[in-house]
Order: structure tokens, then C-alpha cells, then sequence
């Protein structure tokens, strides 16, 4: 037998083994995954649509009871029906309509997390608001508030009252912010500083609350396709028109999908990242370095 001969049939050898190791851990139930979250409890703001919406899916689809939030009822509904329909024990979410940027609503939603599943693992801050507003806006004070209420405060007291449970987990806080925290865009500085200001919260989040056991980490999408657009005052033609033009500037070619940021979501809720707290986590297609 030649020495390549010899060679391909211990690579080949390697490989069956491999094979065969992976089976037998899954089999015994020793392998790690990063989608397992049986037994956990997932509570993902604005997860009546977009984003949060899939993300309360797919937690739901690897195990967690869910707790599914929004501003609208029916929505808040229909996701928690897709949740149960896709979860492995047919595990019912919590459905809890609130408005986040309300203090009473924020305090209500972690005290019926609380009251119906006793524990709190993972805290994902999702819910946020946009809005177009150049520097002489005369209603700009107000337009300030209503950003920073959704965008900011409402993260800072969800987290306020969650350290206490989360601490007992030892869980973990994802924070939804945008490449627009990043970089500036020209009638957009309302959004920019609220999501600048957030992923510097993440920061120091993460130093204050690593000696407790919780990790702390903020993703930074760029475009996606959810009705963000539709919110700030677009229509469908515009909306998708803005896609198309993204998509070209873009490396890959494509702005997100909600799957995209949900996958990033779960990696970083997971104990499969239970080294990595106080990052960036960047999913943007490559835009944020196209544009430099």
C-alpha cells in the first residue's frame, strides 16, 4: 500500500470515529449544545412582532417558557400561539401586554414573570422606538423623551428589577441596540444616541454585574426586515426600495432577517458564551465597515 493510500485510509479511520464519538455524546445526553434551554425562562420585550417576535420562537422551540410582551394584544397573542405550537412540551407563554417605556408596565411585567414561573433566566431588551427629527424640530424635547423612555430607561429599570432574579439563575441580559450606536446618520441623532448610550450601559452592566454571576452583552443589527421602517414613517415602496439600495452596499449582498439577530440572541443567552460579557456583537452584514 502506497503512503497517500495509507494516509487516506487513516483520515478516513479519523473520521469515522469522530462520527461515532458525536453520536454516542448526543446519545447520552453529554454534548453541549447552544439551543437547549429546557427548564429556562426567557422574557423578550417587544416580542409581539420583528425581531423579539422570532426570538420568543425560537426560545420557545429549544425549551424556555416564554414570556411574550407588547403594546398589542392580539399580536402579543398570535406570537405566543406560535410559540406553543413549536415547543417540544407544548409549554404555554406568559402573554403580557405593556408599554415599556411606562414605569408601572415595566414593574408589572417582571412581577408577573415572577409570580408565574418563580425564576428568570435571561432578560432580553428588545423593545425600541425610531424617530426622524433634525436638530430644529419644535417638538424636539418631546420626540427626546419618547426615544430615550423605549430606548434607555426602560432598560436601565427592567434591569433594576431583574438583578435580583437573574442573580439567583445566574442568567444573563441581552441588549437589542444598532449599528446607528456606532456610527451617525443625518437626521437620525434621537436613535443614535439612545443606542450609543445603551451599548455604553452594556459596558458597564457587565463590570457591575459579573461578580453576581450575570453576563451582560448588546447587539448591534443593521438593517433588518421587520416593520421598523413602516414605524418611523415609510411606506411599503419606500421601505423596500431602501432594502434594495442597502442591499447592494452591503458585502453580503442582503440586509438582515429577523432569524439573523434571533440566532445571535440564543448564542449569547446560552452557555455556550459563558465567557463573553460587555461586547458588541456586531450582525450586520459587514455594513458598518462597507461604509467607512
Amino acid at each position: 500500500m502506497s503512503t497517500k493510500h495509507m494516509i487516506a485510509v487513516v483520515l478516513v479511520a479519523l473520521l469515522v470515529a469522530i462520527e461515532l464519538t458525536g453520536q454516542a455524546l448526543a446519545e447520552s445526553g453529554t454534548m453541549s449544545t447552544s439551543k437547549d434551554f429546557n427548564g429556562k425562562v426567557a422574557l423578550i420585550t417587544g416580542s409581539s412582532g420583528g425581531i423579539g417576535a422570532v426570538a420568543a420562537v425560537e426560545f420557545a422551540r429549544y425549551g424556555a417558557q416564554v414570556v411574550v410582551t407588547g403594546r398589542d394584544a392580539q399580536k402579543v397573542s398570535d406570537v405566543a400561539k406560535q410559540c406553543a405550537k413549536v415547543s417540544p412540551k407544548g409549554l404555554k407563554p406568559l402573554e403580557v401586554v405593556a408599554d415599556v417605556s411606562k414605569n408601572d408596565d415595566c414593574k408589572r411585567l417582571i412581577d408577573s414573570t415572577i409570580s408565574a414561573f418563580k425564576k428568570l433566566d435571561v432578560l432580553v431588551n428588545n423593545a425600541g422606538r425610531g424617530i426622524w427629527c433634525p436638530i430644529t424640530d419644535t417638538t424636539i424635547l418631546d420626540k427626546y423623551q419618547e426615544v430615550m423612555d423605549t430606548n434607555l430607561k426602560s432598560v436601565l429599570y427592567l434591569t433594576h428589577l431583574s438583578v435580583e432574579h437573574l442573580e439567583k439563575t445566574k442568567g444573563n441580559i441581552i441588549n437589542i441596540s444598532s449599528v446607528a450606536g456606532l456610527k451617525p446618520y443625518s437626521g437620525a441623532f434621537l436613535y443614535c444616541m439612545s443606542k450609543s448610550a445603551l451599548d455604553m450601559l452594556t459596558r458597564c452592566l457587565a463590570l457591575e454585574l459579573g461578580p453576581k454571576g450575570i453576563r451582560v452583552n448588546v447587539i448591534n443589527p443593521a438593517a433588518v426586515r421587520t416593520n421598523f421602517m413602516n414605524a418611523m414613517g415609510m411606506s411599503d415602496q419606500q421601505r423596500d426600495q431602501r432594502y434594495d439600495e442597502m442591499s447592494a452596499k452591503y458585502p453580503v449582498r442582503r440586509v438582515g432577517e429577523p432569524i439573523d439577530i434571533a440566532n445571535a440572541i440564543l448564542f449569547l443567552a446560552s452557555d455556550e458564551s459563558s465567557f463573553v460579557t460587555g461586547i458588541n456583537f456586531v450582525s450586520d452584514g459587514g455594513s458598518l465597515y462597507a461604509s467607512l
